[in-house]
Formats: C-alpha cells, structure tokens, sequence
C-alpha cells in the first residue's frame, strides 16, 4: 500500500494571541517512504517544563565568569559560581533536555545586574540570581550575550523545545555604592509589604533596599540620567531613544515607569522569538499592567512569526505563567488578598504557579491525581498550573533531604496540570549545603559529577528519563483526563483529545514486582496491542487485561504503533 506524504503550505500571517486559521494540507502519493510517525501536539496545560538558574546550571564559558569587577567575597553561594547560556546550549545539544522529555526550558532572568554586591544579613550577595536588574535593555555579561540568547533560541527550537524567559516588572535590583537608586517618580523606597492587604502588597517594597517600581502610576516620567549616560558611554543612546519613540507613538501608551519596562521586556520577544515569560512577583503588581504586558507580548510574538515564518514551531500564541507567591490550584481563578480578591488568569495569564503540590504530595496518588483533573477541568477549564516540588526560593521544599526521589518524579511528571522541574530535581542534587544560609542552600551548582559517577543517583535519573519522555510524548498526562481502572494494582487512565487528534496512556503505579496482571477493560478492548515503555515490552490487551513479568514497579502503557 502506498504511504502518504503530508506537505504543509505556508500562512502567510499569524497572530501571537488569537486562534490561527488552520493550515491547508495537500497529498503526493511516494510509494517508497514510510508511514511517519504522529506527530504529537505540544500543549502548554501539559508541558514539562525545566527550570534552572542561568548561574548555576553549566559554565560553557569560563571567560565571562567575572565581569563588573564583582570581585568581593560573599556568603556561601552568594556570588557567581559561571553557569552561562552557552552552558545551556551545550546541554541542549548533547540531547539532555530531549532525554529528560523536557519540552520547555525556563531560565532565570538574564539582564544586566547590579555592578555592586549588597548584604542582607547573610553576607555580600550579587546578582546572580537575574532578579536585581540594573539595565533591562543589556544582557549581563555573565550570562552571556545577545548572540548567544538568538541562539539559545535556534537550537532549542531546533530540539522541538520552547524557551521561556524570568522577567521582573516589580523592582529593580538594591542600591549599592555602584548602583544608584531611581528617581523617586520612578520608584518608592518604602514602606516595606505587610502582605495583608491588596494596597499593602502592591504599593510597597517586597524588602529594605529593593526599589519598587511605580508600576500602578500613569504619569508620564524622563529616563534617568544614569541610564541615559551608561547607554551614551556604550554607544546606543540614540537608537535606544529611537525606539521608545516609536514604541510610544504606536501604542499612545503614556511615558509611565511600567510603559518603558513593557517595551524592553517585549523586545525580548520581537528580537529573538522566545515563546514565553515566566512573570516574578506578580502579585505585588497592579494586575493592569499584567494585562498591558500580555498584549505588547502577544504583538512582539507576531512580528517575530511575521518575519520568520520558516522557524514557527506551532500555532500556540505568547505563553505568560504567573509567580503568584503562596498561590494554590483549590484557589480555582482567584486570589484571595485579604480585602480583595484577584483573578489573575484574566490578565494574559495562561497559567499560573501552585504553590499547593509540595503539600499534596504526601497524600495518595489518587487523591492528588483526581483532585488536580477535576479543577482543571472544571474552575480552570482553558488554563492551567505549573506545578513544582522544589525551586529556588521555596524554603519548605517536598522531601528536602532527597529521601524519596522517586515518589517525588511520579508525583511531579504524572500530575495532571504542566509539570515544573528544578535543576538537579532528577539528579537529587542536594538542597541543603554546609555553610549556606536562606535560599542560597537551594541553589548549588548542578551536580554533573554525581550523575558521572555515582549508580544509584544514575538510577533515578533514569526513572526521570522514563517518566518524563512518556509525558513529553503524551499530552493526556499533563492536559488530559484522569480515571481510575482499579485500586490494587494502582491502575490510571488518561484522556486527551484536541481536535482530530486523540491521545489514550494507562499507566501503573506501586506495581508487584515479577508477573502482574493490570487491568485496562473498558479502556483498551481485546487484541489491542500495547507498548510498555517503562520496561520495553510489547503486550496485548487479552480479556480486559495485559500481563507484565518484571522487576520494575511502575509501567506506562500506549497504543503500540503499526
């Protein structure tokens, strides 16, 4: 029989934020190819994200390790340690994300940072986290250039993966002998957050010494002079000021503190074509400015597809997913302040972080698995959450102490919802560090060396492998439907279905090891053919069950391909 060959026409326009026509589809018979494989549709309600801090993940270049003349000592983890976006490529084309199932990488903000180090009680500290910005327009050094970000890009689309950028609209980074504050019509210096209140979370510093931008005022304001002299002493004043004006002028947007921030973050996007923003501290924003950021986002999104229409990796528009600090998933669209309430959700919002999973965890995978299915498909239906276990300033992390690594990835990549792993999750990279205070003890480099050299952290990284290319492969765990086949053995279901396309796993969980018997009656009929991909196995569906005969505990079941 003859195969058939499936030839794409181009769109000649796209939109980053509303539903793209579908594309037409024309057939040439080819006798000799073979039937390809279907394609799998990446869904960001389920996708499996990474998320890693730029600093502190891979060093692929030692010689922008020291910039600004940082040279003071810190506290324990507390400077530079020489992860850069050089570091992440390298890894990207080695095939360890792709290996992971990890379609969607998110890495910490990667603009220029404060010269100066600051002490907030647990010695000098630098920027190296991304989150205390100086100048939004520059990439700083030590992560790398703007070269290396375009392609960051190419090769991680290259691998089908999406590049998601940390953006902080909030602050700026604190003031130090080498970094001035703002001026006041730009930012307020007090008083610091009580977090009881909508006005007292929003209109307030998040802590001493962290600057909080106006972003809640429409009054127009001049640029600082710091800044304009540091872009004149690079070179660019002009074309920096070029743009604003023709930022300004297209969008009637008056010259307020959050407008210019709105345009160097989205600049991001028209430049380099990433595919989304993971948004810091949203919460302490006026929820407006949320909503302003989506849409500039969504237009820098189609003028980049406009201009690139050869390297459009699909149709999904801009994705922005929210850090609403203390968020959780039973919340459904709201956030509750204390004196008002927030549905962050209808601000641009695709998603947003819950913070509710770590507790979860304990509980019983049914319980976990029913409870994330049903809000998601009911209070949450058309969004989503980014669950976690662990990130990098969550001081209350599940399993800490990396006792249950692999209860930890089959809560986290079988949950229903998208899934947020943090570096050296899949590694037990540990979260606790001799010498460190705060949240620098979540922060260590990423163990490379353990991975290399040690069987048993090499086993559950390869549990890891296991579970998250099923779920990279299967858009049902993460955006699909949850049921339940039987109790003893634990046996699931999921359903995901989009348009023509459908997509059915089972998967068993705490399973006997050696024979066991799982049913699939009323989900796979008789004679279905099936894949284990957990041990490699090819079965078929014989009286409303499959038969598995090894030592593993867990199996994840699909349709085997003819």
């Amino acid at each position: 029989m003859k195969k058939l060959l499936v030839v794409m026409s181009m769109i000649p326009l796209f939109s980053g934020c509303k539903e793209v026509p579908k594309q037409e589809e024309t057939t040439v018979q080819v006798a000799e190819l073979q039937e390809p494989k279907k394609e799998v549709p990446f869904v960001w309600e389920g996708a499996n994200v990474y998320f890693l801090l730029t600093d502190r993940f891979n060093n692929g270049n030692p010689k922008n390790d020291v910039n600004f003349d940082r040279t003071e000592e810190t506290g324990v983890l507390r400077g530079f340690e020489g992860g850069d976006i050089q570091g992440i490529i390298q890894k990207i084309e080695e095939g360890y994300f792709t290996d992971l199932g990890v379609n969607a990488i998110w890495l910490t903000p990667i603009v220029e940072q404060i010269h100066g180090a600051t002490n907030e009680g647990t010695g000098n500290t630098y920027g190296y986290h991304g989150y205390w910005t100086k100048d939004w327009t520059s990439m700083d050094p030590n992560f790398g250039t703007k070269k290396d970000l375009a392609n960051l890009v190419k090769v991680a689309h290259g691998k089908g993966i999406r590049i998601l950028l940390d953006v902080v609209l909030n602050h700026t980074g604190p003031v130090t002998d080498k970094d001035p504050v703002w001026p006041d019509d730009w930012v307020r210096t007090g008083p610091t957050c009580e977090f009881t209140t909508y006005e007292n979370t929003t209109e307030c510093t998040l802590v001493a010494n962290l600057p909080d931008i106006l972003t809640e005022s429409d009054e127009p304001v001049e640029l600082p002079d710091a800044l304009l002299a540091k872009w004149k002493d690079e070179g660019r004043l002009s074309k920096e000021l070029d743009e604003l004006n023709l930022f300004f002028e297209r969008t009637n947007y008056p010259r307020a503190p959050r407008y210019y921030i709105i345009k160097w973050l989205t600049d991001y996007i028209n430049d380099y074509g990433v595919d989304g923003f993971r948004v810091d501290t949203v919460k302490h924003v006026n929820e407006n400015a949320w909503g302003d950021l989506y849409k500039e986002a969504c237009y820098a999104f189609d003028m980049w597809k406009k201009k690139h229409q050869d390297k459009i990796l699909d149709e999904n528009p801009f994705y922005m997913v929210g850090e609403v600090y203390n968020y959780g998933i039973s919340g459904g669209r709201d956030y509750d302040f204390g004196d008002r309430k927030v549905d962050f959700f209808g601000y641009g919002f695709k998603s947003l972080i819950n913070f509710e999973l770590k507790s979860d965890a304990n509980n019983t995978y049914e319980s976990i698995f029913t409870k994330y299915s049903n809000l998601l498909n009911t209070k949450l239906k058309g969004k989503s959450v980014l669950n976690y276990l662990s990130s990098h300033d969550d001081g209350a992390p599940f399993d800490r102490e990396r006792k249950k690594p692999y209860r930890a990835a089959n809560v986290l990549l079988l949950t229903p919802g998208a899934s947020q792993i943090y570096y050296g999750d899949e590694t037990s990279r540990p979260l606790i560090v001799e010498g460190a205070e705060g949240d620098a003890n979540l922060r260590s480099f990423m163990n490379w060396k353990d991975l290399d050299t040690v069987p048993e952290i090499q086993k559950i990284h390869k549990h890891w492998q296991k579970l998250g290319q099923f779920r990279r492969n299967h858009p049902s765990i993460g955006a699909g439907k949850h049921k339940i086949l039987t109790k003893a053995p634990y046996v699931f279901s999921r359903t995901y279905m989009e348009d023509e396309y459908k997509d059915k796993v089972v998967v068993g969980l705490d399973l006997p090891k050696g024979k066991k018997s799982l049913s699939v009656k009323g989900f796979f009929g008789d004679g279905t053919k099936l894949f284990d991909t957990y041990s490699e196995t090819e079965v078929m569906v014989t009286n409303g069950k499959v038969v598995l005969e090894n030592d593993f505990d867990t199996a994840l079941l699909e349709l085997l391909e003819q």
